[in-house]
């Protein structure tokens, strides 16, 4: 079993036809045929079932096909990490970020890391944390920077910051010219309000409700933090987004939420289970150990 036989493997496997995989190896048909049969010998099992127009898996093939899978990609991981010691980290960072304290929270990091490792290039793509998620799973992105809660089976995270969900209101409205910066959830009652179109995000402001006896009355979501803050300067409603979101004109005024819980965590992810390029499990251990550094 070397490593051009399991390439081969993994290509019948994946075509479950031997003459698409011969066209896809640009080999003609009946070597790659031969080495399937001098394969299923060398384990002493039948890998394929042989159909008149496809093949199928039979389960040692299951299993052999995800480990082939690992063997050519540790292979190459290998060969990456041997080329980069010689030349030089390289290679592209496939990363997004969610708007809010996610992009300056990132930018140390890039700084440092590029110091270190010039020849890395960074891709930065930008959405909700949901968009983000979808993105981790479809392979888009490696890594991602997105606001709890998310799901502990699908990725790895840890947290890298925690940010005060702020109401945004007209300079015009009534609750702008009370007394201190910060206004209570019992203030917002009957107020429209424009929220984060994350589901987690709108459960968690109903939680805050209920713990008042009350139902927040939702007019908008959207996942823009400029066009709810340009929103709630025109007065259409009362804005719930993390402070990052404010940015100074003259038509809104910013209130902290008084009491605990009303605030956002951010945590920067990667898939479980998926092999990763040399530069990016690079760059998460640059990212832990600037974590393990701070008191």
């Amino acid at each position: 079993m070397d490593l051009r036989t399991l390439s081969y493997f993994v290509a019948v496997a994946e075509e479950l036809n031997i003459t698409k995989a011969a066209e896809r190896l640009n080999l003609s048909q009946p070597p790659l045929s031969s080495q399937m049969k001098h394969l299923e010998d060398e384990l002493r099992t039948t890998l394929f079932l042989r159909g008149k127009r496809r093949l199928e898996l039979t389960e040692s093939g299951q299993l052999l096909y995800r480990r082939a899978k690992e063997i050519l990609s540790l292979s190459q991981k290998a060969e990456d990490e041997i080329l980069s010691m010689s030349q030089g980290m390289t290679g592209t960072i496939s990363i997004g970020l969610v708007e809010g304290m996610a992009p300056d929270i990132a930018a140390e990091w890039f700084v440092a890391f590029n110091r270190a490792h010039p020849k890395v290039r960074f891709r930065i793509l930008d959405g909700s944390s949901d968009d983000l998620i979808d993105k981790l799973r479809s392979g888009l992105i490696s890594l991602a920077v997105i606001t709890a809660p998310y799901d502990q089976q699908l990725l790895n995270a840890f947290s890298v910051g925690r940010e005060k969900i702020v109401a945004f209101l007209s300079k015009d409205h009534p609750l702008a010219q009370k007394t201190g910066n910060a206004i209570d959830i019992a203030d917002l009652k009957n107020e429209p309000l424009i929220v984060p179109s994350r589901r987690a995000t709108i459960e968690m402001i109903y939680k805050w409700f209920r713990e008042i006896r009350s139902e927040p009355k939702i007019l908008c979501e959207m996942d823009s933090y400029l066009d709810a803050a340009a929103l709630a300067g025109r007065n259409l409603g009362i804005s719930l987004f993390p402070r990052t979101a404010y940015v100074p004109n003259r038509s809104l005024v910013a209130k902290e939420l008084t009491g605990e819980g009303h605030s956002v965590d951010y945590l920067f992810v990667w898939r479980k289970g998926r092999p990763l390029p040399t530069a990016e499990e690079a760059f998460i251990d640059a990212v832990k150990a600037r974590f393990a550094k701070e008191p």
